[in-house]
């Protein structure tokens, strides 16, 4: 009798669990970036609310209203030979409780040759025992660029909200002319609000995030560092491998954004998404 309820509590779970997908590529038309054909499944959509002059810019948009345990999403993203795309979301991406299995996300990168691809989330909020794994791989040709951020908020500061328990596993591949130029996995479970107190770990920083330019080199260093004296929290940047990243780590999201909004614009001079903005 237990087994039987417990194989059906778990194929509840299952059936209520939200999937979604998106696939597109974008390519040069007579100079303006253009959309090819786009799949989209389940909860997630994509939408191009507008024309740019440089380029096409893309909103996501999770239907689900956020991500929970069990849930799975998968993002793949091609931008074709000279062309530019900029990706954002339509608001932060909050993952709730997991009691269960983790929330997965998956996304795909590819630029080729002298294409420009902008990757720009909103934060992703975490709240207490939420659990996710999410896996980026990126795919550039040798002169293809890229300015890409991710900023994950461990728990709602504003709201007198913080994350103790969960998991968080975040996996980067980064592969430039074919060879692979970047690898890390950052790992956090458990007690993930004592190991964030930890001087070594964030310090009692509630918000982490990550930059990565490429190309980048110790010029673009040096124009993000001149910028050093307005950063509300600790941020760090170098280069190396024809790329350069800078790391985040605040008290709340609301500076962790500011800082990262002033790496963003002096590493490439282009505008940010009006979503940002606002």
């Amino acid at each position: 009798m237990q087994a039987e309820i417990a194989r059906g509590t778990s194929a509840t779970f299952a059936a209520n669990r939200a999937q979604g997908s998106v696939r597109f590529g974008v390519h040069l038309d007579d100079g303006v970036t253009r959309r090819g054909d786009l799949h989209e499944s389940g909860s997630l959509r994509v939408r191009f609310p507008s024309p740019e002059t440089e380029g096409l810019s893309g909103v996501f948009v999770n239907t689900a209203g956020g991500i929970a345990g069990g849930d799975r999403f998968d993002i793949d993203i091609r931008a074709g030979e000279g062309a530019r795309l900029t990706l954002t979301t339509a608001a932060a991406e909050k993952v709730y409780r997991a009691p269960g299995p983790a929330a997965e996300l998956t996304i795909a990168l590819k630029a080729e040759a002298r294409a420009h691809l902008a990757w720009l989330p909103q934060e992703t909020i975490l709240f207490d025992r939420a659990r996710i794994i999410r896996r980026i791989d990126i795919d550039l040709a040798e002169d293809a660029s890229l300015l890409l951020c991710e900023i994950v908020v461990f728990g709602r500061a504003a709201m007198g909200e913080t994350m103790q328990h969960g998991e968080f596993v975040d996996r980067w591949r980064l592969r430039r002319g074919g060879r692979l130029v970047f690898a890390e996995t950052v790992r956090l479970d458990g007690d993930i609000g004592a190991k964030l107190a930890r001087p070594a770990v964030a310090k009692g920083g509630a918000a982490i995030g990550t930059a990565l330019i490429v190309p980048g080199d110790e010029t673009v260093v040096e124009r993000i560092r001149e910028a050093s004296d307005a950063f509300g929290g600790e941020v760090g940047i170098s280069s190396w491998n024809g790329f350069a990243m800078a790391r985040f780590c605040a008290q709340d999201a609301a500076r962790l954004r500011a800082d990262m909004m002033t790496v963003l614009g002096r590493a490439s001079g282009a505008a940010l998404p009006r979503l940002w903005l606002n």
